[in-house]
Order: C-alpha cells, then structure tokens, then sequence
C-alpha cells in the first residue's frame, strides 16, 4: 500500500466519522468534488496544498514519518467489529474480534481485541479481563472471515 492509499483510507475514515458526503468534504475543504473523489480513491499526482486543506479539516496536515506499518485506518474501515483472523508477526493466529482502537497521541497504535470464546461472554458482562491488546505494529495480517 502506498503513502497516498493511506491517506485516501484516512481521509475516507474521517469523513465517514464525521458523516460527510463527499460533497460537503469538498465545500468545506475548498476543493472539488473530483478532488475528493480522486483523494479517497488513492491517486498518486495530487496537489498537496489542496490535501493539505482537505486534511486541516481533521486536524492534520502531510509531514515526514518514519511508519512502516499497514495502515491502520484500513483496519478501522474494513475489520472494526467483524470477525477477523489476526496474523501476528510471531506467527500466532488470533481469531475473534477488534472491539476498539489505542490511540496515543491521537494516532491508532494498537486494538482492544476479544476472542470467539469470550466473545458471548464479553458481550454479557463487558468484562475488560477478557479483552486482549494487541499493538498495531506486531500486526502482520488481517483477514474477515
């Protein structure tokens, strides 16, 4: 995944969240709507002056990073709350549940995580010693089942 498909699924994540279309992201944004189209569908030739102004809107803006690991906001979208296999880079297989993201500094760096054998048992009690943390960047995979 690319630099740029990161920032298409953050600025999807946001937009979604803050229950925008895509047109409402444009107008507030100063930009056109094909921007936004172009944006989230993770072209790689964008001005980044106008994905600065896009980003501004959630409080970030494009700086240098040293991250190298899959992007977490595509975790966010695609296997936040469904049942999911997690590949761990130490070759452990989680089966279960992603049932909230860790932020620190207002940057997801890990998941609240319950497995199939507590899930029912979660869902009963909320009982915070069945839920396991797992930090994003031990995450080699993530596949829905």
């Amino acid at each position: 995944m690319t630099y740029e498909n990161h920032i298409a699924s953050f600025v999807k994540y946001n937009r979604h969240k803050a229950k925008m279309t895509q047109e409402q992201l444009a107008e507030k944004a100063g930009v056109g709507l094909r921007f936004i189209r172009d944006l989230e569908q993770g072209k790689e030739t964008l001005r980044m002056d106008k994905v600065n102004q896009v980003l501004q809107l959630f409080g970030y803006v494009i700086a240098p990073s040293t991250q190298k690991i899959k992007d977490p906001y595509e975790t966010l979208l695609h296997h936040f709350n469904r049942n999911v296999h997690i590949y761990l880079k130490d070759r452990t297989v989680l089966v279960g549940f992603i049932i909230d993201d860790i932020k620190e500094n207002n940057i997801i760096t890990g998941w609240q995580f319950v497995s199939n054998n507590n899930a029912i048992e979660y869902k009963k009690t909320n009982n915070p010693e069945l839920v396991q943390t797992i930090p994003h960047v031990s995450i080699e995979n993530i596949e829905n089942i």
